[in-house]
């Protein structure tokens, strides 16, 4: 049995529109030490720290890997979903996708799903992936057999508990809920 946190990075600098890859804001800093504080007393000794290799998640994962002397892997599968429009219309796209179920996506968005929940059942330790909102909802959808693209609003700094036991994930714990809209 292997557990697996999916903790949804801290609050960006930047909103969907503004800024393609943004670091954490301020509050977003204070997200990620207290992300660090949470897990700390829970994890195993073996526990990967893996993240997408967007700065706010990198950023979000820095206070973890600090306290435990640790390296933080880069890993493409648990990167923020492809968009097929320029940034200027990203939040706009964003905002339908939010709106749709999965099996009315392309290839290339199933692909992008299935590859986070592929790469998360081929781990063989414990580990925590920092990424983002829609790939919580993805592989979350997913384990609860959701089809709609937006199944829950993980909070930043959130954490979503995971386990893995012979080759089958399930969920055990959402992490926190936002209470406002997506930045």
């Amino acid at each position: 049995m292997i557990d697996i946190y999916l903790v949804r990075h801290g609050e960006a600098a930047a909103s969907w529109g503004e800024e393609s890859d943004p670091g954490l804001s301020d509050l977003g800093q204070q997200q990620a030490e207290a992300v660090a504080h949470r897990l700390l007393p829970v994890l195993a000794p073996d526990t990967r720290l893996l993240s997408s290799p967007l700065a706010r998640a990198q950023e979000t994962a820095a206070p973890l890997a600090d306290e435990l002397g640790r390296t933080v892997q880069l890993a493409d599968a648990f990167r923020e979903i492809p968009s097929p429009v320029a940034l200027s219309e990203r939040q706009r796209w964003l905002r339908q996708f939010m709106r749709e179920r999965w099996p009315d996506q392309d290839k290339r968005l199933l692909q992008w799903r299935d590859t986070a929940l592929q790469q998360l059942q081929a781990l063989e330790c414990p580990a925590v992936v920092f990424t983002h909102f829609l790939v919580i909802n993805a592989v979350v959808g997913q384990l609860t057999r959701r089809s709609e693209t937006l199944c829950f609003w993980p909070d930043n700094g959130s954490v979503t508990h995971l386990r893995l036991c012979e080759g089958q994930l399930s969920l055990v714990a959402l992490g926190a809920q936002m209470r406002s809209v997506v930045n």
